[in-house]
């Protein structure tokens, strides 16, 4: 039997969606043929009429939070619109829950006659068993290519992670996206200078929020602003006032990014799955973290040394912008907590000490280590300059040793003495088995057997330390190799220094440690290759091409 339609008329709705997350990449799919195909079928029906048009542009089908969608609806319940008219189900919708509930509840009982034109669907032709089966089968469908077409993006996005592809949408300050390759970051040199600036005003001592009001003094644009400047449409997930300034908080999110440093760090958040679109911080042993992946616009040495001092204790006094000069680097040397400055007024004078904390704060725990700071500050000097003579000598010595031919030779010395000393091992190790053989075959006694175990053990330790050693003389020589060490350098710029910076002091020293008698303890960053240059100088010095008496004067 044949479903007669009645004669009403009919305001239609005509509704198009593309979205490259779903997979649409097809010529028909297109907004513009969406549209025309749409348009040619309803010239043949003469009760619709086009009463509006709605179009989601890069809108996903997972889900109806579109906005095109969302106007239609408040149209149909305004009762503009009574008819809806789609190319097909995957353009109406790819959640075949959400899809099957507007088609088969929510549009019959508006009253809305929905078409799906190349699924040859219209709910005025009547329902049959085949829709009944036909349309969620579809939905079905649709919904399963859009699942299956989020995870091959997921994979695909993967793949670019992990080659150190740049995915995101906006470049970070100071860098831009490549003209020749958008997945590549370059450095925007204007923003760039900036990121320089505060790494070293931190550097100097000022505080994140000092840094950040000299910004705003200066009318430098906060990273958001100057996204907007550039025309870029950027958001954020932070709250933010009408015009964003810089804040002690953008300042700290800039010093502790590793992008500076050249670090890609990507997949830091994710949606749980296709439908659901709201974004979950994943672990940070997930995301992906690509290094050398653009060029850094700081150095690693300056990036450790700042995010160094953030984690120090370096709380600014009221009415300072700046730090204290010691701050988070002197150190109680016996309770090893920080010491702290306090001042003492005399004769209507001001004098300052450092003093250990802890016994500031109870003083039945530790001692106060009480010291000068003005005392302290020229010990500290003189035993830095004697340090940097030290290092400056090690240096001649070092381009001494450069011009020797002894360098390849002696590599190939130390590498037979390692051969050796496999070998032995080796041999060792055949002994301890023929003494086993012999305690199974009672030819020694048990007591016999530990003993031999014993000593060929103590025999093993002793080769595999010589192996040890001798393979670090070896790395000593390469490393060593060239004069020019970029730890050298970082000690040299400061040579005659005659007054102490906040700069120069996180720069070069790790901690300072003071102990009660008045002891003064100082850890010297590169410590380990000061020590590496020593340990070289003096495996060279045992060459035979090595004139002690041109090395002293090379020294001296």
């Amino acid at each position: 039997m044949e479903f007669l339609k009645d004669n009403k008329t009919y305001n239609a709705a005509i509704y198009v969606r593309l979205s490259r997350d779903d997979g649409d990449k097809e010529e028909s799919d297109s907004i513009s043929n969406q549209k025309e195909l749409i348009r040619e079928y309803l010239r043949s029906k003469s009760e619709i009429q086009i009463a509006s048009v709605h179009v989601d542009d890069g809108y996903s089908g997972v889900d109806f939070n579109r906005p095109a969608f969302l106007e239609m609806m408040e149209e149909i319940k305004a009762g503009k619109v009574n008819c809806v008219v789609v190319k097909d189900l995957s353009r109406f919708g790819r959640n075949y829950i959400e899809s099957g509930k507007y088609i088969q509840k929510i549009f019959p009982f508006l009253g809305v006659r929905f078409i799906a034109i190349n699924d040859n669907y219209d709910s005025a032709e009547g329902s049959n068993i085949t829709d009944n089966i036909m349309i969620p089968f579809k939905n079905l469908i649709n919904d399963s290519y859009c699942r299956d077409s989020s995870i091959k993006i997921r994979s695909q996005l993967e793949i670019k992670r992990k080659k150190g592809d740049f995915i995101g949408s906006f470049a970070a300050y100071g860098y831009k996206k490549a003209e020749n390759n958008k997945n590549k970051l370059e450095i925007d040199e204007y923003a760039a200078q900036v990121v320089r600036d505060i790494f070293k005003w931190k550097l100097e001592g000022m505080s994140q929020q000092g840094i950040a009001n000299r910004l705003n003094e200066m009318g430098i644009l906060s990273p958001m602003e100057y996204k907007r400047s550039l025309g870029e449409r950027y958001k954020t997930t932070f709250k933010v006032k009408q015009q964003a300034l810089w804040s002690a908080v953008a300042v700290r999110r800039i010093l502790t990014n590793e992008l500076y440093i050249g670090v890609l760090e990507q997949g830091k958040r994710t949606t749980p799955n296709y439908k659901i679109k709201t974004r979950v911080e994943r672990p940070k042993e997930e995301w992906v973290r690509v290094e050398n992946a653009h060029e850094p616009i700081i150095s690693k040495e300056l990036f450790t040394t700042v995010n160094g001092l953030l984690l120090h204790d370096t709380r600014i006094a009221p009415a300072e912008e700046t730090v204290y000069l010691f701050s988070g680097i002197i150190v109680c040397g016996d309770c090893k907590e920080n010491m702290i400055r306090k001042t003492v007024p005399a004769n209507g004078k001001k004098y300052y000490y450092y003093t250990c904390s802890t016994n500031r704060n109870d003083k039945n725990s530790c001692t106060t280590h009480n010291i000068s700071e003005k005392a302290f500050e020229e010990a500290v000097l003189v035993a830095l300059n004697v340090h940097i003579r030290s290092i400056l000598d090690i240096e001649r010595i070092l381009t001494y040793i450069d011009t020797l031919p002894y360098k390849q030779e002696e590599i190939l010395k130390l590498d037979a003495q390692i051969v050796k000393a496999q070998e032995e091992i080796e041999k060792i190790q055949k002994y301890k088995l023929t003494s086993y053989e012999h305690f199974v075959d009672k030819v020694i006694t048990k007591e016999e057997y530990r003993n031999h175990v014993s000593r060929y053990n103590a025999k093993i330790q002793k080769a595999e330390k010589l192996i040890l050693k001798r393979k670090q003389e070896i790395e000593d020589i390469i490393n060593n190799k060239t004069p020019t060490n970029l730890w050298i350098e970082n000690f040299k710029q400061y040579q005659n220094i005659e007054q102490l910076t906040r700069k120069v002091v996180v720069s070069l020293m790790e901690k300072i440690y003071v102990y009660e008698n008045g002891k003064i303890d100082i850890h010297f960053k590169h410590q380990a290759e000061y020590e590496s240059a020593i340990r070289f100088i003096e495996s060279a010095s045992k060459s035979d091409s090595f004139d002690a008496s041109v090395a002293f004067k090379e020294a001296i």
